[in-house]
């Protein structure tokens, strides 16, 4: 993806004495008291923070943070918990400063974060006159939030329309390079995992993905659904029989491309959805109507690891099994180490599979791990998101 790059404006002297505004993603969770539970996203945010400092530039940062109400600011909506974590972060005080849409005053070296920008009027759903209103604020606009990026409001799009500048930040670049590796130009074969409880909310993806992959292994419910579609009995296992055309359409594309979507050959099944039910390996032939299908089998597992062994690139979204409860981790875990083993470039995303990345400490050995939970969503099903449209136009002049 051809767009200008922060840390190149930097290098080259571009962004000092220039006033920037950061479009972070600091939306991190609070406790009852307001109290930062988890802070890898302000953590994240520091190296474009910092580089704009270190280029001597006038630095202003804002985000999202819930789901506030547009002109009525409450001070649970308030980024000052947020301002406090990032100046310890640095070691700097960092000033929070309210109703900034009509001007901010600050000298080069300086930084201040502007309030939850989602209490603006008109942010949500891109205001025109706000988003001259931010452009006029800045001479760089840097978008440095993923997270953000398959929206198009006043601060992840408006102000990138009209700003003198607008780039992608490090964080963003980094994403948009393992998107673009993993997806535009894969070293093949290329193989995805897609899990997960429902095929109606992956169905787009499967589709997308069934046009380019050379391995689409589906997990979960999902998986449940295409075990129907091939003529299997699923007990009373979670499925949705309404879509098994959509799950055969998907097949039937993978085999005309002469690539396969493997059906589990084994299965872990229990009579009851609970960590201590007894859980009991079968044949994929051999599930009872009264059986819970809750993971893939050790020889289906076995399978999977070895594919993915030996895969050039690997796109994973989901845990194939109940990872949670330890009689149904094994396929998971399984997938996750064969990943985590082979010399594939893999990109992974989604909020179960980065627990799954953390549960069995394979962190340092996935390519690139994507925060972008939605935005990373819609890349798999082949949409463009806005933020990435409107800085390659930008780019291009």
């Amino acid at each position: 993806m051809n767009v200008i790059r922060f840390s190149d404006l930097c290098a080259s002297g571009q962004a000092r004495g220039q006033r920037v505004f950061i479009r972070a993603d600091l939306n991190v969770p609070q406790d009852e008291h307001g109290a930062i539970t988890e802070d890898t996203r302000i953590r994240a945010s520091v190296p474009c923070i910092q580089m704009a400092l270190d280029a001597g530039a006038a630095v202003m940062v804002t985000s999202h943070l819930g789901r506030p109400t547009e002109g009525e600011f409450k001070p649970a909506d308030s980024l000052s918990p947020v301002a406090k974590r990032l100046g310890e972060l640095l070691g700097r005080e960092v000033p929070l400063v309210s109703n900034w849409v009509d001007g901010v005053h600050l000298a080069p070296g300086q930084l201040v974060v502007l309030e939850n920008c989602r209490v603006n009027k008109g942010e949500k759903k891109n205001a025109p006159e706000l988003a001259h209103k931010l452009a006029a604020l800045c001479d760089i606009f840097v978008h440095d939030a993923f997270g953000t990026a398959h929206r198009a409001e006043g601060t992840t799009y408006g102000i990138a329309q009209f700003a003198p500048i607008a780039c992608a930040g490090p964080l963003l670049a980094a994403e948009m390079d393992a998107i673009s590796q993993a997806l535009a130009n894969p070293k093949r074969p290329l193989a995805a995992i897609v899990a997960g409880s429902k095929v109606s909310t992956k169905l787009t993806i499967l589709k997308s993905l069934a046009n380019n992959v050379d391995q689409l292994i589906v997990g979960g419910g999902i998986a449940n659904t295409f075990m129907l579609a091939a003529g299997l009995k699923i007990g009373k296992s979670l499925a949705e029989p309404d879509l098994l055309a959509e799950a055969q359409a998907v097949i039937e594309i993978m085999k005309a491309r002469g690539a396969e979507v493997p059906i589990p050959t084994d299965v872990v099944c229990a009579k009851t959805f609970a960590a201590d039910a007894v859980a009991t390996v079968k044949k994929a032939t051999e599930v009872a109507d009264d059986d819970l299908i809750l993971d893939i089998g050790p020889e289906t597992a076995a399978k999977l690891a070895a594919q993915l062994k030996a895969a050039g690139t690997i796109v994973w979204n989901g845990p194939v099994g109940v990872f949670e409860f330890a009689a149904f981790e094994n396929g998971t875990k399984v997938i996750a180490h064969a990943i985590a083993e082979s010399s594939a470039f893999s990109i992974a995303g989604g909020g179960d599979t980065l627990a799954a990345i953390a549960k069995y400490g394979i962190e340092k050995q996935v390519g690139y791990i994507s925060t972008g939970g939605g935005a990373f969503l819609e890349v798999l099903e082949g949409k463009t998101l806005p933020a990435f449209e409107i800085l390659t136009q930008r780019a291009a002049g």
